[in-house]
């Protein structure tokens, strides 16, 4: 198993409440996250700590790989990308230009922690 190694953490204040492992993009205010919450949104790292409400500092990965909490199976080589509530799932074919946080270290399933390189990349896969 490939575990996690975050090589650069960056303490951001929380938008709203975050739960750890999930992926996180900036808000519209300054040094503030929130939850990302679908495909398109562009992730700029990974939860390491939950955030209890709006207005907490929270440490997020930014570069490195992190542990991304799973909502479905995805393979390892995947490309990962947000789902509502933040959790990683597998991009889909879309012409979509999809938003991705990075590649998947090893296959899971649904509610698995997993390994993610943070490799951040738009695609598609139509």
């Amino acid at each position: 198993m490939a575990g996690p190694n975050v090589t650069l953490t960056k303490s951001f204040k929380a938008g709203a409440a975050i739960a750890k492992y999930t992926i996180v993009k900036f808000d519209s205010a300054d040094d503030t996250v929130v939850v990302a919450t679908g495909n398109t949104d562009l992730p700029i790292g990974i939860a390491l700590e939950a955030a209890a409400a709006a207005g907490d500092r929270i440490d997020v990965a930014v570069q490195g790989i992190a542990e991304v909490k799973a909502a479905g199976a995805i393979t390892r080589g995947d490309y990962v990308v947000a789902t509502t509530g933040g959790e990683g799932v597998a991009g889909t074919a879309s012409t979509a230009k999809q938003q991705a946080i990075g590649i998947a270290m090893e296959g899971v399933a649904d509610d698995d922690i997993f390994p993610c390189l943070i490799a951040r990349s738009q695609f598609d896969l139509a």
